[in-house]
């Protein structure tokens, strides 16, 4: 009997020593990702929530608590940039994500097609994310350019009245939306690589019962491609909250310190948070927009999340099932 419990402590010993030594181990290799995220999103995030309660300013000399104040300022009405920013934002979150997620999928479906030239094709609609994209939009600035802008001189040309584009209020989040869908190659490949799993036998079915191309696309594609669609829609939203260079190059009057001009109505919220932050030096109201922008990035993809068991196609939990 005391050989066998010596033996039974003997074993719990060595197995908690050797789980303490996979614990630090596993610490040691992760060590990296964990102190980087701790520097660079942890750390900043507790400040920047701190700080959101203050009144800190570059430079001043004295910074107070002032509880919720940044925040009624925004709401109330007082901060009069904070209402257009966030209406512009919301036309363009809703206006941008579903158009570059159709356009997208679109496309991809179009170069997983067996089609002559189909790796050249692939590569020029990736090239734009290969363009810094400050110096895209500075190309689209030009072409946007209302007397001899290539946008308008082809409406022109086919009989359409051409447009102020980024000089209006109806048309400048329009032509961030149109910038947005140049730019959307990385959406492509995802939507390509998912494209490429789908099982061919399904789509021989299809026309073994006499289906067509339509067929196949609304009924074997899209419920397929459903959790990649998934996956893209809301790294857009997320990615379209966070817009910044629309507003700073393409946006007349910004780089002025005139906000987003005309009428604000291109003022997106990054820029505006980055103005308040860095020319107004209003650090603790812009932390307090960002602590705001957060929460609203949070509140859409919790949403998401809740919508995916009945949008999204699961061909594992259709087996379970």
């Amino acid at each position: 009997m005391d050989y066998s419990l010596n033996t039974s402590q003997n074993f719990i010993k060595r197995t908690k020593k050797s789980n303490r030594r996979k614990l630090w181990l596993g610490l040691l290799f992760t060590s990296p990702v964990l102190l980087g995220y701790t520097i660079f999103v942890l750390i900043p995030l507790i400040v920047t929530t701190v700080l959101s309660f203050t009144n800190f300013s570059i430079g001043a000399k004295n910074t107070n608590f002032i509880g919720f104040e940044n925040y009624i300022n925004m709401f109330n009405g007082q901060d009069v940039y904070f209402w257009p920013s966030v209406k512009a934002t919301l036309l363009y979150v809703f206006g941008s994500v579903p158009a570059n997620i159709v356009f997208s999928f679109l496309i991809a479906v179009l170069l997983n097609a067996n089609i002559k030239g189909r790796a050249i094709f692939r590569g020029i609609f990736y090239l734009p994310v290969v363009i810094p994209l400050a110096s895209g939009c500075s190309i689209w600035l030009w072409m946007f350019q209302p007397d001899f802008g290539i946008v308008n001189q082809l409406l022109k040309a086919v009989g359409l009245p051409g447009g102020t584009w980024l000089s209006s209020d109806t048309t400048v989040i329009l032509s961030f939306i149109i910038v947005s869908m140049w730019i959307c190659g990385n959406t492509i490949v995802i939507f390509l690589a998912g494209l490429q799993e789908i099982p061919s036998h399904l789509y021989e079915a299809i026309d073994v019962d006499g289906g067509n191309a339509f067929h196949k696309l609304l009924y074997i594609t899209i419920p397929m491609a459903s959790p990649i669609i998934f996956f893209n829609t809301v790294m857009g939203v997320i990615n379209a909250f966070q817009a910044f260079v629309q507003t700073a190059v393409l946006t007349p009057g910004y780089s002025q310190m005139m906000m987003g001009q005309p009428n604000n109505s291109g003022l997106l919220y990054v820029p505006y948070i980055y103005t308040k932050a860095f020319r107004f030096s209003q650090m603790g109201a812009a932390s307090a927009s960002a602590i705001i922008l957060l929460i609203a990035i949070a509140i859409f993809t919790v949403i998401f999340f809740k919508m995916q068991n009945s949008l999204v196609y699961y061909e594992g939990d259709a087996k379970k099932k």
